[in-house]
């Protein structure tokens, strides 16, 4: 899933493609040649500290850009990063395939009706707080295990709504409401998510708990971006949302022609590639 960032405040600079479309459609053809399966636009930063904006201004950011590569990529699978029912139905009724959605379809109460009707593919993502106050003092006992509670329960909460299971991606929101071991432990015990049965995406790319592992700035991350891609791989993560989609890909090439190799043997060490 390759990021497609609209907004203008993103933590990362190098991936600003805000306030200019040509741009942004040549980022998009630029990611789906480097092996994107997935194009996923957002016009709301969500990184720490941040405030909302409106839906008319992110509707402004997001529209066009996802209507004109929606025009140019007609195969290509788009998704709309958005917590906004209000912006996702406008994506969808520009031919989004999917809606990316920090909140868990809590913060605006039009998103689940929107979703039963849609029949869309929805990403269900863990957040604790909202992305202005989430990163103060945020705490848990055992992240892993309150993180599957809640995604259980927003699974749940789908299904009532009418939203089948198998059209949910689960995220357990790296970052988002969550301190540096908290991180770790998601993605060292991954695994565990699996048990709500459904796909697990993965967001790391770039993101400041790399920064407290290895001291480095962002523009300098992606060597331990792509160290923890592989890992979550071994883990059976399915889907990886990432700025740099060749290096991503060679991460799931890689790990793809490691695991043809690897047979009976990794089946009976349990490593993760059987």
């Amino acid at each position: 899933m390759g990021i497609l960032n609209l907004a203008p405040d993103t933590f990362y600079p190098g991936s600003c493609l805000a306030g200019d479309e040509s741009r942004a459609v040549k980022a998009a053809e630029q990611m789906l040649d480097a092996g994107a399966d997935i194009l996923d636009f957002g016009g709301e930063s969500s990184r720490p500290g941040t405030d909302p904006v409106s839906a008319e201004e992110e509707l402004l950011r997001v529209l066009p850009p996802l209507r004109a590569s929606r025009k140019r990529f007609p195969e290509a699978f788009i998704s709309v990063d958005t917590y906004k029912a209000e912006v996702a139905r406008a994506a969808l009724d520009e031919g989004a395939d999917i809606v990316n959605d920090i909140s868990a379809a809590r913060l605006d109460g039009q998103m689940l009706p929107l979703l039963a009707q849609a029949r869309c593919g929805y990403v269900l993502m863990h957040m604790q707080g909202v992305p202005r106050s989430m990163q103060v003092n945020p705490y848990y006992e055992d992240a892993v295990r309150e993180v599957s509670m809640f995604l259980e329960q927003r699974l749940a909460a789908l299904e009532s709504a009418g939203v089948a299971r198998e059209r949910v991606v689960v995220d357990p929101g790296i970052g988002f409401g969550k301190r540096v071991e908290d991180n770790l432990a998601l993605i060292a015990r991954a695994r565990e998510l699996k048990a709500t049965g459904r796909p697990l995406l993965f967001g790391v790319s770039r993101k400041s708990f790399l920064g407290s592992v290895l001291g480095r700035e962002v523009e300098a991350r992606l060597d331990g971006t792509t160290a923890v891609h592989m890992f979550l791989l071994l883990q059976g993560a399915s889907i990886l949302r990432v700025h740099d989609v060749a290096a991503g890909r060679d991460a799931v090439l890689t790990y793809l022609a490691i695991r043809e190799h690897a047979g009976s043997f990794a089946e009976g060490a349990g490593n993760g590639l059987g």
